[in-house]
């Protein structure tokens, strides 16, 4: 990892924190400002320890772009958790006979950057 990807890595890290420390819940709610917090923190920790030891230059700037997406659009809905897509089972077929195993390679294909990572640890 270069320094300054290093740098960038630990800047969005801290980001995350700081955004963590002044999260305030769409309902107002105490405890549900208090949960949510919890969880981007949690959530903050496990991804960054589990990408750790990535080194392929590619893969770390896809992480680095699916944190950018997920922070953005946490502050934009006010959500912090990832927003589902909604695909129906065979909702992509569009040739007749599409067997099941193409259905899933689409939908892995069709899969928004942001939610990427949270299938994998979820």
């Amino acid at each position: 990892m270069t320094p300054v990807t290093r740098q960038e890595v630990l800047g969005l890290y801290r980001k995350i924190f700081r955004i963590a420390k002044k999260w305030q819940s769409a309902s107002g709610q105490v405890e549900e400002t208090l949960k949510e917090k919890d969880y981007i923190k949690n959530e903050a920790k496990t991804l960054f320890r589990k990408n750790k030891d990535v080194t392929d230059p590619k893969l770390i700037k896809q992480c680095i772009e699916e944190c950018e997406a997920r922070i953005e659009i946490g502050l934009h809905y006010n959500i912090p958790y990832p927003r589902p897509i909604h695909l129906p089972p065979m909702g992509l077929a569009h040739k007749q006979g599409r067997t099941f195993r193409q259905q899933e390679k689409l939908r892995k294909i069709s899969k928004p950057i942001y939610l990427k990572s949270h299938d994998e640890i979820s």
